[in-house]
């Protein structure tokens, strides 16, 4: 063969041997079945909130011997815009990007994002049809306090997820700032009246200024990202399914860096037994 006796003696003595990591690779599939998109950072810590202390390096390269890498997907479509001019009252912004906050339920933030499904209609022909989610996100936590899901983009939907949100936050000790773009949806009389009602500062972004807003983008990208990208949902219950599944699963299970590895709720409910 040609390669050096001890080369052959050093491989000799390892091929019976035991894989040492075997329990660590056992637990690191369990983890997997549940956040199929923990990536090495999110792996290792979960790892050790089940008693598992290894390294990042050790665990990133037992994800690549396992073949469990995230693959993340892109997709290029149209994005939806609720901007139809001024229809109504523009309010200044607020914020100002100044995301952070130590209050619970103090600044909240919404914003309509479109997905899209493909259904196939009585004729039998397979059309794509659109499905829009409007949310409240408490910046304090980046928790989802209240959306609602609708075939069309309507203030219905909008009125329903902005009195759920209300009600939520209703205990925050000082006065709430309630920020968004400058859809129409968003300048309806109805939208600002029941803010004033409540005594909530409106706040909105600057016309075209993504950026603005851009916690909320975050979380519509995480949800494209982790559920919609890179498959296809074939009617809009499927679709609706799917995202109240996320939603339930962002809030309640999926850690965050900034929130010390906890899920938006765990990191609420810690800070209250902390107080």
């Amino acid at each position: 063969m040609k390669f050096p006796k001890s080369t052959f003696m050093y491989w000799q003595k390892r091929f019976d041997r035991e894989n040492p990591d075997q329990e660590i690779e056992e637990e690191m599939l369990k983890v997997r079945e549940t956040h199929k998109d923990y990536g090495c950072l999110r792996m290792t810590k979960e790892l050790g909130n089940r008693g598992f202390h290894v390294n990042k390096k050790k665990v990133q390269r037992l994800i690549r011997k396992l073949g469990i890498e995230v693959s993340s997907f892109t997709r290029k479509s149209r994005r939806y815009h609720s901007y139809r001019g001024k229809i109504g009252r523009i309010a200044k912004n607020r914020i100002h990007r100044r995301f952070y906050t130590s209050v619970c339920h103090q600044k909240i933030t919404t914003d309509t994002t479109e997905l899209k499904y493909f259904e196939p209609d009585s004729s039998g022909v397979i059309r794509e049809k659109k499905l829009y989610l409007d949310p409240f996100l408490d910046m304090y936590n980046s928790e989802i306090i209240s959306y609602r899901i609708s075939e069309k983009p309507n203030a219905l939907a909008v009125m329903e997820a902005l009195e759920e949100a209300i009600q939520v936050t209703e205990n925050c000790i000082y006065r709430r700032t309630f920020h968004s773009d400058q859809g129409w949806a968003y300048q309806m009389r109805a939208y600002t009246h029941k803010l004033k009602e409540h005594k909530i500062f409106q706040s909105m972004s600057r016309k075209g200024t993504c950026l603005d807003n851009s916690i909320m983008e975050n979380f519509f990208s995480l949800l494209k990202q982790e559920i919609y990208h890179g498959r296809n949902y074939h009617s809009f219950e499927e679709l609706k399914q799917a995202i109240d599944d996320y939603i339930h699963y962002y809030n309640h299970e999926r850690m965050k860096r900034k929130l010390d590895w906890q899920s938006p709720v765990q990191f609420r409910k810690a800070a209250l037994r902390a107080a």
